[in-house]
């Protein structure tokens, strides 16, 4: 196919770039285990698509994260299903979280295996931003995908968060109640399959993708709590991480930085305070990664800009005010140094791409 040609390289077992989001091998295959249980033939789906199926099978492969929207959105043609993935029989069966599911597992609490995701989130996927929000009722699962070009389904995101919201009924055994949950899409012409799936009533068009539990459901014990395994597991991450590049600071400060983004620019002990570090102890830790706090504000701003300009549910005055910037001039000018071109033609370009056609 004339547009795979363009596609970013797929990198296996190295550092990688920044700029190239990737989610791994086995959490792809999950998805496109889903996507045959929905009656899509799958080898015709990744010829079609321009993919190398081999390429699942060899060790350490990492999927660049455009080349998964692609799927996903031939996959919902093909199936001429808006609401492809979206049965909790089919979330709970097909994900393949690793051994970040058996840290999970091996956690004292609910709450603690969620933190363990949001440390480790980067081995399944560097190109979703999973984190922890407290308020009085419980906290909040806020779960954004960032990194590519092209606009991400909003059915690979209702998956995702389906998918988690599963694990944490299987990690505590128990048939859980979420108290809210909230997309930023628009609703659907019909939400039914939306609210069965999730057991709740749904906000649309709100600024995150996110969903509620009870305080009582987030302190529940896990019956499989085995804190020496548990170790194990997170040893064998770190290395995961270091394989791949990943900072584990640098990752929670870009996804707290995505978090405060909406409310302005966030400054350095605010992000500090929300990840419950002194703000001396957090710049230390990134001085050993090499790293600065601008550096990751501004790689999080640009990465978040290239998904929200390639949305057009967002016009440029939205995307800058959801970017933290006091006005659009100076969005203007970030852009002309991120991409070469200010936000409309760059918007253009996106939508100029090639792979949108399917």
């Amino acid at each position: 196919m004339p547009h795979a040609q363009r596609r970013p390289q797929r990198r296996s077992g190295c550092a990688q770039q920044p700029e190239l989001r990737t989610s791994s091998a086995a959490w792809l295959e999950g998805v496109l285990s889903m996507f045959e249980a929905e009656g899509i033939d799958v080898p015709s789906l990744l010829r079609d698509a321009g993919f190398d199926p081999d390429s699942l099978h060899r060790q350490n492969t990492r999927i660049p994260v455009d080349e998964i929207s692609v799927l996903w959105q031939l996959a919902v043609a093909r199936a001429g299903k808006p609401t492809l993935g979206l049965a909790r029989d089919l979330a709970a069966t097909h994900s393949k979280l690793g051994t970040v599911g058996h840290a999970m597992a091996c956690s004292a609490d609910l709450g603690a295996a969620l933190a363990r995701l949001t440390r480790y989130m980067a081995v399944i996927s560097d190109a979703t931003a999973f984190s922890l929000q407290r308020e009085a009722r419980g906290c909040w699962m806020v779960m954004e995908h960032t990194g590519g070009s092209l606009p991400i389904p909003r059915q690979r995101v209702e998956y995702a968060l389906l998918t988690v919201f599963m694990q944490c009924q299987w990690l505590t055994r128990r048939e859980l109640q979420p108290l809210a949950l909230e997309f930023v899409y628009p609703p659907p012409a019909d939400d039914r399959l939306h609210r069965e799936a999730f057991g709740c009533g749904i906000r649309y068009n709100a600024p995150a993708n996110r969903l509620l539990l009870s305080a009582a459901d987030m302190a529940m014990p896990l019956p499989t709590h085995h804190p020496t395994l548990g170790e194990m597991q997170e040893h064998l991450l770190d290395e995961q991480l270091n394989l791949l590049g990943q900072t584990t600071t640098s990752t929670l400060v870009c996804a707290e930085i995505a978090r405060r983004l909406p409310q302005g620019e966030p400054r350095r002990q605010d992000v500090a305070a929300g990840l419950g570090l002194a703000e001396r102890t957090l710049q230390r830790r990134l001085q050993q990664e090499s790293v600065s706090f601008q550096s990751l504000l501004d790689r999080t701003r640009r990465e978040l800009a290239q998904q929200y300009l390639a949305e057009d549910r967002h016009t440029l005055t939205d995307v800058a005010d959801m970017l933290g910037f006091v006005d659009s001039s100076n969005f203007f000018r970030a852009c002309k140094r991120w991409f070469g071109l200010p936000p409309a033609q760059y918007r253009a370009r996106i939508w100029d791409t090639p792979a949108l056609a399917h």
